[in-house]
């Protein structure tokens, strides 16, 4: 017997402008169930299910929640439908706390305190009921994102919601937060509740949902049983051609030691060394990963070495030569033929209501390219920036819109080309692929491997394990502050089930000598 569908989207199109977001889209959700949907930056995704929660109204089309049709004007009225949203970027008042983010918009009435006592027992009851316990007096920015997303998910619960969208839910979660996040699910699953999955990690589609949908140029070109597809073919449904879902490269050539860190140590505002007398080299013509649990060091060493945070103890050679104090600063470690790729582009390598030409020369705009002294060339930066997207794939092709503008995967090309193309001798690039869709890891990994090639010294930090044992030529561990371990990864690293503990001990803290 069928199961009743939950939600049923029949014909929805959306345009903005020139840009057709939607086309013609039907879908149908099954109650109970969680309906992965996939595809590109840009592939339409975000836009159908902001029509769904009442962030949009579609141009043509109908919505139906449990067969009955339905019109949806705001997040207010998709709530009262049932229909909650969980988005990528928390929508939630850090100097708040718990229980005051989980009322706001459902005080209840005038009588607050009230309608806080019952809102703290409704917490209660579905942290026991799901999993989802939080303490309601803790202020949110105090908390881990892991337990940001418990209060982004208890929020639409308490309002009533049997309906969960969760858009890129892990993009921000360590894998043991992402375990947690999946239990959770498949107990909302258990109890009745629909869950609606967007992300761009085709082994999370496989592991949670029941059925998936693939969105491509705004329209539905997929929908299947999880149990019936694979990733290699949900990948080529995303991209409209076969992809590689595995880095192509061949065996390292390493040259000469291009960067050292002797006995690096990092504190953070409070005095705790959060690098802790941290030593590796960075050879040419290799790519070294940086793996581990986020939180353990990578971010600061990784913000120390491209001379953002400051040295406690140690030193940074590069080409054998120490960086002295005065030079420890973005500015001048870039002119040592240092690139750094960030790891959060939005607080640290773009600025948002900039044009892409603008910026695409951030920390290069003294660049004699550019233009002479303090007058820089207009027509020199946007031809500069239509270059490198033509050579980079960056859509839309327009160096003038503004950056917000962009996909997340067409942003980060925007960080890499302006990194990359300076010819570089080093390059330090931070979770390269966070939050981008399959076909630019594929673009992205290509080019690391190239630069690799090309006798430059690579250093990848990525919370993605699987990314780190596909690229990295020489994987170093690190947990608590301190390098664990250091590991040659073997052919194929991804399913030698040996190896992959051996680097989950390491990551947690487990070395020879604690052995």
């Amino acid at each position: 017997m069928p199961v009743a569908a939950a939600i049923e989207l029949e014909g929805i199109d959306k345009s903005f402008g020139a840009v057709h977001a939607n086309r013609n889209v039907t879908l149908s959700v099954a109650a109970g169930s969680i309906h992965g949907i996939v595809g590109e930056n840009g592939a339409g995704k975000s836009t159908l299910m902001s029509i769904l929660y009442g962030f949009y109204e579609a141009d043509a089309g109908e919505i139906r929640v449990g067969g009955t049709p339905v019109k949806i004007g705001s997040s207010r009225q998709a709530i009262a439908h049932g229909i909650g949203m969980v988005h990528q970027h928390f929508m939630l008042v850090d100097t708040l706390s718990v229980l005051d983010n989980v009322m706001l918009g459902a005080e209840g009435g005038a009588l607050v305190a009230r309608g806080a006592a019952a809102i703290r027992v409704k917490l209660a009851e579905l942290g026991r009921a799901y999993g989802l316990v939080v303490d309601p007096d803790a202020l949110v920015g105090d908390l881990g994102v892991g337990l940001q997303q418990r209060v982004e998910i208890l929020k639409a619960l308490v309002r009533g919601a049997t309906i969960l969208i969760l858009d890129e839910p892990t993009a921000v979660l360590t894998p043991p937060e992402a375990d947690q996040l999946f239990g959770m699910l498949d107990t909302l699953r258990r109890e009745g509740k629909t869950v609606i999955f967007i992300t761009h990690k085709l082994r999370e589609i496989m592991h949670i949902t029941d059925r998936v949908s693939v969105m491509r140029r705004g329209e539905i070109v997929l929908t299947t049983e999880t149990a019936a597809t694979s990733p290699a073919q949900l990948a080529d449904a995303m991209v409209g051609r076969r992809v590689l879902l595995t880095v192509a490269k061949g065996p390292a050539t390493p040259g000469p030691v291009r960067l050292e860190a002797r006995g690096l140590t990092v504190l953070g505002s409070n005095g705790v060394a959060l690098v802790d007398d941290v030593s590796f080299t960075l050879r040419a013509g290799e790519i070294t990963g940086l793996a581990g649990v986020a939180g353990n060091g990578q971010s600061e060493l990784l913000e120390a070495l491209a001379g953002i945070r400051p040295i406690a103890a140690g030193e940074i050679l590069i080409d054998g030569k120490v960086v002295p104090a005065t030079s420890h600063n973005p500015k001048a470690i870039r002119t040592l033929g240092l690139a750094h790729v960030p790891e959060d582009r939005h607080r640290m390598g773009l600025i948002m209501p900039f044009e892409a030409a603008e910026s695409a020369i951030l920390g290069i705009h003294t660049d004699p390219a550019f233009g002479r002294g303090p007058w820089l060339s207009r027509k020199s930066i946007i031809a500069d920036l239509a270059r490198k997207m033509a050579g980079y794939d960056i859509r839309p092709p327009n160096p003038r819109l503004k950056t917000a503008n962009f996909s997340g995967g067409n942003q980060q090309k925007i960080v890499l080309a302006r990194e990359m193309e300076r010819d570089p001798g080093i390059v330090l690039a931070g979770q390269p692929t966070r939050g981008v869709d399959i076909g630019a890891i594929e673009f992205i990994h290509s080019r690391l491997v190239a630069l690799r090639d090309a006798g430059k010294a690579v250093l990848v930090v990525s919370v993605e394990l699987d990314e780190i044992m596909a690229l990295a030529d020489q994987i170093l561990v690190m947990c608590g502050g301190r390098l664990t371990g250091a590991r040659t990864p073997p052919p194929d690293a991804a399913n030698d089930e040996r190896f992959v503990g051996d680097l989950g001990l390491l990551m947690a803290g487990v070395t020879e000598q604690a052995a």
